[in-house]
């Protein structure tokens, strides 16, 4: 008997065999097709509730940053930038005082 068709439980050819993980079944097209969507319109969902809280946190942001005039509304790369050199600001005056 040649070695490899004995460390392989006797026999040369491939095993044949379906492997499915966990509760994995069979599912028509019609159920995959409403899985597929079910789970787009959560992962829009939780993208959406994102975006919400990032937009709070920014506009949070916006109102203790001092702007000229008031009413300007800075886009978000602004505001960021922003934000980054008044606390560098502030920094150097709390250091040179």
């Amino acid at each position: 008997m040649p070695a490899e068709a004995a460390s392989s439980g006797g026999t040369a050819e491939p095993r044949e065999r379906r492997r499915r993980r966990g509760r994995a079944r069979a599912r028509t097209e019609a159920l995959l097709h409403t899985l597929k969507r079910s789970r787009r319109v959560k992962a829009n969902d939780r993208e959406r509730n994102r975006m919400h809280h990032l937009n709070a946190a920014l506009d949070e942001l916006r109102s203790v940053l001092p702007t000229f005039p008031d009413d300007t509304k800075l886009t978000k790369i602004e505001t960021l930038r922003f934000a980054y050199n008044y606390i560098w600001a502030l920094s150097e005056t709390l250091r040179l005082a």
